[in-house]
């Protein structure tokens, strides 16, 4: 059963914005923390951003604060990341993925489903 549906990556130059979307298709998560992580070719998964369920907290990592916003519609069942001012380091495969509960939010481990990913390229 697929539980998060992931769209928005694509190919993009330096200092483009992408939106990416999150979506829970049946509201089969209840009540969930999303974070977004994002793997780059080579390199182990890392900790982009998260929010809350309601919305009200949010926490970046030092590396795109400032340029991504993350965001969230429960009544369309979807998260958001708004990636700004996109840089080449950026190219990745971002994923979203829930949580019960706000707890070490930026640890892999806290997280039970993820979404497929979608890939993201920048070029200079």
């Amino acid at each position: 059963q697929v539980y998060l549906v992931e769209s928005g990556g694509g190919e993009v130059q330096a200092g483009d914005s992408l939106r990416l979307s999150c979506e829970n298709p049946r509201r089969t998560l209840g009540r969930f923390v999303m974070g977004w992580f994002r793997q780059a070719p080579g390199k182990e998964k890392e900790f982009v951003a998260v929010i809350s369920w309601s919305g009200t907290s949010t926490d970046m990592d030092d590396t795109v604060s400032g340029r991504f916003i993350v965001s969230r519609d429960n009544t369309k069942n979807t998260g958001y990341l708004q990636l700004n001012n996109l840089k080449p380091e950026g190219t990745a495969v971002y994923y979203c993925a829930s949580a019960p509960y706000n707890y070490s939010p930026r640890a892999i481990g806290t997280y039970i489903y993820w979404g497929q990913g979608t890939r993201v390229t920048v070029s200079s």
